[in-house]
């Protein structure tokens, strides 16, 4: 790969995809935007604007579609194409059969997509990044903050949120540098944080913020009031579930492994806000 040759971001519109893009775009890489309001269009549901996103490009980042999970078939169409090398994001927990309680875990949409990209020959790596700190910023928590208070069902449980520009540094050493391909980096913050704690950095950073424990029926009957359809306040109470039972609790190590630093903390990544 040289430095003419477009990288593929795929959701780089996204909050993870778009800070990639910025930092292939500042190294002076050739970046190649898709999403479904991109110049290069790309949409999961319509695999026929797959063929023109992937023409010409042998490296490509990949947020896949949670909602309707079509990677493996998206990783035979860029192999077919040429492509080389694919840095897939995942999450932590795909590994774990007992992730969540009611279903069963090896079955999911990231795991296929990382079954699929680690048997398909093409060069790999996995991101398995924890929570994001900017779901409280920009992200599904973003209104509770700004209703100042955080009224979630996860009542006193942990989680080491890690900032999405981790992520991206990470993403585009992979997708750039060598030492990464086979890997697997899960990643996350440099220490777990209960919803009190994240109330207090926010307030201490200037912005008030308090954390009400709720139940998960009073979650989803927020969700409901608030003009969410009940079926997807039913999969974010699903997606919590992991969260509120600790799962989410413990560290891990990719962000040092791969960027020779310590992740940024809450505090880092509110102090960089505006």
């Amino acid at each position: 790969m040289t430095n003419t040759d477009p990288i593929l971001v795929i959701g780089g519109t996204g909050t993870t995809g778009r800070r990639v893009a910025r930092l292939l775009t500042e190294q002076g890489r050739a970046v190649r935007v898709a999403s479904r309001t991109s110049a290069h269009r790309f949409d999961w549901s319509d695999p026929a604007t797959w063929d023109r996103a992937l023409d010409g490009v042998r490296t490509a980042y990949v947020v896949p579609n949670d909602a309707d999970p079509r990677t493996p078939d998206l990783i035979d169409a860029a192999r077919d194409s040429g492509l080389e090398r694919m840095v897939l994001l995942s999450a932590r927990g795909n590994d774990d059969p007992d992730y969540y309680t009611d279903r069963p875990n090896l079955d999911n949409g990231h795991m296929q997509g990382e079954k699929a990209l680690a048997g398909s020959g093409l060069e790999w790596t996995v991101l398995r990044p924890t929570w994001f700190t900017q779901n409280f910023t920009e992200g599904f928590f973003a209104p509770l903050v700004a209703a100042g208070d955080l009224r979630l069902p996860v009542h006193d449980a942990a989680c080491p949120y890690v900032d999405t520009d981790d992520i991206a540094e990470v993403a585009v050493a992979a997708l750039t540098g060598d030492g990464h391909l086979g890997r697997v980096y899960e990643m996350s913050g440099p220490r777990p944080l209960t919803p009190g704690e994240v109330a207090a950095a926010f307030t201490a950073a200037g912005t008030p913020l308090t954390h009400t424990p709720i139940s998960m029926d009073e979650f989803v009957a927020a969700q409901v009031a608030d003009g969410i359809p009940e079926e997807v306040a039913l999969i974010w109470a699903d997606v919590l579930g992991p969260l509120a039972r600790g799962r989410e609790s413990h560290l891990s190590t990719g962000v040092e492994e791969v960027l020779g630093r310590p992740p940024r903390s809450l505090e880092d990544t509110l102090s960089r806000r505006g």
